[in-house]
């Protein structure tokens, strides 16, 4: 039976800011399988990391990302009073770690021109233990990517059923769907968000390849005492 990974998903919410290096730092030191995030872009084209197009949620500024330059949106905060962290600054807390990497791109509402390809530019700046796992909501960044560098993991992102999702990986050539609900399929899937341990544990028992989740500790022990 394949083994489900566990990814912390944005970090580790459930303690600290989301998707703050705080979080990821935490994570990488005790015991995260993998790791969740997602990235947008500047208006000077700099990758950040942020799950929402606007600000207003996860700091004491508001706003789109899209409408401040790097310096600008630095100046406002997360809850624990970090900078917004740039994609830069993640890698180097990633870089060697035996941790699963989950990047999304977050280009389903806003689709920030060019971030496919600068975003795999940087990553081949750092040495990561594990391929890092691509996904998107958006199938044209997917496909962007792919014409880019076809050699990576790309992951459909899906809140709703895919039909024949076995022919729908084989036809894209991608690597996994990673759907809100488990599949009724042999494919490669991981699951988000699941902070449900009885559902946690169903899942693993069918051998999904992962699951996002809000509370990676939580679900660690649950999968120790699986």
């Amino acid at each position: 039976m394949t083994e489900t990974i566990i990814f912390a998903h944005r970090g580790l919410p459930v303690k600290f800011a989301e998707n703050s290096l705080e979080g990821f730092r935490y994570a990488a030191k005790h015991g995260a399988e993998g790791v969740e995030f997602d990235v947008h872009m500047t208006k000077d084209k700099v990758p950040v990391v942020m799950h929402d197009e606007e600000i207003d949620r996860t700091t004491d500024g508001s706003g789109y990302i899209k409408d401040y330059t790097l310096n600008e949106i630095r100046k406002f905060h997360l809850k624990n009073g970090e900078p917004v962290p740039m994609l830069r600054e993640l890698f180097e807390i990633l870089q060697d770690k035996d941790l699963y990497i989950n990047l999304e791109f977050k280009t389903n509402k806003i689709h920030d021109k060019g971030i496919e390809a600068i975003v795999l530019a940087l990553v081949k700046e750092y040495h990561f233990v594990h391929p890092i796992i691509f996904s998107s909501f958006n199938y044209q960044t997917l496909k962007n990517c792919q014409q880019i560098d076809p050699h990576q993991q790309y992951c459909f992102l899906t809140k709703v059923p895919v039909i024949f999702p076995q022919r729908f990986v084989r036809k894209n050539h991608f690597a996994a769907i990673h759907p809100h609900w488990y599949l009724q399929s042999k494919i490669t899937q991981r699951i988000w968000t699941v902070d449900n341990p009885k559902l946690a544990k169903k899942y693993m028992k069918r051998g999904v390849a992962g699951i996002f989740t809000n509370n990676f500790e939580l679900m660690n022990q649950l999968k120790k005492d699986y």
